[in-house]
């Protein structure tokens, strides 16, 4: 079976607002989203393949203890929770920087609410939620 297909994560152009000085945040946290995306499908797809060994073992009769004992690491179970976490820190770095674009654009509070189907109340938390990790430019010069 084909792995997951990988797609372009190229920018395209510059936002309303963005003038092509600064670098356009909610872009580069969307891009780091989709490579995230991309490195969980083939992490998920390896979990996947290894529970599938792991239940063939265990229709032998095999006792847990010994399956699991036996198991390679990263173990199913640590590559589930390797991911996940991975997914809601990129999750959370584009909606927290998708929200401060929108709000940017002008848009209210109360419409971005609406467009993620969350309450205002928790947009403006978002909103005052510091950036987790800058995104580096890559056109930037390395530090001295």
């Amino acid at each position: 079976m084909a792995g997951p297909q990988q797609l372009p994560v190229e920018p395209e152009q510059t936002g309303p607002q963005d003038d092509g000085r600064e670098r356009d945040t909610a872009l580069a946290a969307l891009q780091d989203l989709v490579r995230e995306i991309d490195r969980c499908a083939v992490e998920l797809q390896g979990a996947r393949e290894r529970a599938e060994l792991l239940l063939a073992e265990r229709r032998t009769g095999r006792a847990w203890l010994d399956i699991v004992s036996a198991e390679a690491r990263p173990l199913v179970v640590e590559r589930i929770t390797t991911v996940l976490s991975a997914l809601a820190g990129a999750g959370s770095a584009w909606r927290r920087a998708q929200a401060r674009a929108l709000q940017d654009e002008q848009v209210s509070i109360n419409r971005i609410a609406a467009l993620f189907g969350v309450t205002r109340q928790r947009i403006s938390a978002l909103l005052r939620e510091p950036a987790s990790d800058p995104v580096p430019d890559p056109d930037a010069a390395p530090p001295a």
